[in-house]
């Protein structure tokens, strides 16, 4: 029997199922880990359950050398030093497929929100500004005919994408595999800036590495349509949330719909005040189905890498066996 470290109390029965063949600490402090901290709290456990907001850097993986396995509650891993995983022999898993569905209908919910101003207008009704129905009371954008540009063709992009011909909306997308398309009826842009100067919903659905922090930054955003919106429910840090603000305040967009920040919980005090943007506390994966399953595949990772069967979704793999 090993020791687990979670640092967080997760939904559903995972920590039951758990606890039947490990020892399981659970932190409940308010505080998300990171460092010392973390590796203080993770000590001699084999295995750690973390949050995508805590870090686990390097100085987890040389404090706690009985680490067998890191099992991020989450599809992004940029909370991992994924190079001193690697280099400590510890396994690192995330949790795709099982929020795919959840995220995508969330990312739907902001593209119809922003465009048809829902958020602004119920609003207006609760401030008692709405006095009755006229022909050019409180006009939108239409989304039948729209170009969605997804940038990023994974999972969730695939999924967002499917979504899309009910609403009568095109679809166009860039992504580094220009076979990520394939199934859908998606038109390939090879380069980003051309779909960006194309599109009237700009969609985020990549990962968060060095090549896309900020990928949306102020040359970017300023070859969209002054009507276009932009939606990310990926990582906050892809968008330059200062020049987002700049493009939103000098009316070279049309809004924005985020579900994740750069200084995430914090948000750019420019965006608060705005009718034209739609926030939400990053809600992608958040249906209790969804958070339940993650955290059961979170679960099943750890239980079969300490019982010496390889992971289920590896992001860094098992090191190859010593001859």
């Amino acid at each position: 029997m090993g020791e687990v470290a979670v640092t967080y109390p997760l939904p559903g029965d995972g920590l039951e199922r758990l606890a039947r063949e490990h020892q399981v600490r659970v932190y409940r402090g308010e505080e998300r880990l990171g460092g010392e901290a973390l590796a203080a709290f993770t000590g001699s456990a084999v295995a750690l359950i973390p949050l995508v907001n805590d870090s686990v850097d390097a100085t987890v993986f040389a404090r706690c050398p009985g680490l067998q396995i890191v099992a991020n509650v989450g599809v992004g891993v940029n909370n991992i030093d994924l190079a001193a995983a690697a280099a400590a022999g510890v396994v690192v898993t995330n949790t795709p497929d099982v929020l795919t569905e959840a995220t995508a209908d969330l990312t739907w919910a902001l593209i119809l929100a922003v465009l048809r101003r829902v958020v602004e207008g119920d609003r207006l009704l609760r401030s008692g500004g709405f006095t009755g129905w006229r022909p050019d009371f409180f006009l939108a954008a239409d989304v039948q005919g729209a170009l969605l540009g997804i940038v990023g063709m994974g999972r969730i992009g695939r999924a967002v994408a499917r979504r899309a011909a009910p609403f009568g909306m095109g679809v166009a997308f860039h992504d580094p595999d220009p076979e990520a398309g394939n199934g859908l009826d998606a038109v390939y842009y090879p380069e980003l800036e051309a779909l960006l100067r194309d599109a009237d919903v700009v969609s985020l659905h990549c990962p968060l590495t060095p090549a896309t922090r900020h990928l949306l930054d102020a040359r970017r955003l300023a070859l969209m349509k002054p009507t276009a919106v932009v939606i990310n429910t990926s990582r906050g840090e892809v968008v330059d949330e200062g020049a987002l603000v700049a493009a939103l305040e000098a009316g070279r967009l049309g809004g924005a719909g985020l579900d994740v920040f750069e200084l995430e919980p914090q948000v750019h005090p420019g965006l608060l005040g705005r009718s034209d943007v739609v926030l939400l506390p990053h809600l992608g994966s958040g249906t209790r189905r969804t958070r339940a399953a993650m955290a059961s595949l979170a679960v099943d990772n750890v239980l079969a890498v300490l019982a010496g069967r390889p992971p289920l979704t590896p992001v860094v793999p098992p090191p190859p066996p010593r001859r």
